[in-house]
């Protein structure tokens, strides 16, 4: 991942040209980061899908993936995308059809771990999703086939292959198997 020096706003993120990378923007630094890989994609969509038409067909809000910026601090700015992500219907009823960047964290973020991601990278984007008033952070890791909930204040839950994840009091009735996350 690269740094550069020059300090950006997020309407200045907006506007920059789609590409080969993904851009976040941290504090007005802009990071930029490759775009993921099949699997990290595979196991996005396996995880969205359901979820969206879960939260379509039971009308609480909306799903969005990793092209979804949000906007969490201004002067200097932040802007973080996570992989997969719930937003209540009431939040998405507030912010209505604006354009730009949704305003505040998401209820749910999702971040699907790519193999370059060290544990620490890991750790920070949960801290910060949390810090900034996210309800949950699922964190999906390919490599150990399983999924940590992680809530402020609480213990992390892992869910593993041969088990369940359940979306709680967010997505009330969500179920999907840890498995189907990670097959072929």
């Amino acid at each position: 991942m690269s740094t550069s020096t020059a300090l950006m706003t997020a309407d200045e993120l907006l506007r920059l040209p789609r590409g080969q990378y993904r851009h976040e923007l941290i504090n007005g630094e802009l990071k930029t980061m490759p775009l993921a890989g099949h699997n990290h994609g595979r196991i996005t969509v396996r995880l969205s899908s359901p979820m969206a038409q879960f939260v379509w067909d039971n009308g609480l809000g909306e799903v969005f993936t990793a092209e979804t910026g949000f906007k969490l601090t201004s002067n200097p700015d932040t802007v973080l995308g996570p992989d997969v992500c719930f937003v209540a219907k009431e939040r998405v009823e507030r912010f209505g059809g604006r354009d730009g960047y949704f305003e505040g964290p998401p209820d749910l973020a999702v971040e699907v771990l790519s193999p370059s991601e060290s544990s620490g990278q890991v750790s920070k984007k949960v801290s910060q999703w949390l810090f900034f008033g996210a309800k949950q952070v699922w964190v999906v890791n390919p490599k150990t086939r399983t999924v940590d909930v992680h809530e402020l204040d609480k213990e992390a839950v892992t869910f593993s292959e041969g088990e369940v994840l359940e979306g709680g009091d967010l997505l009330p009735g969500f179920k999907i198997p840890v498995s189907r996350l990670f097959e072929l």
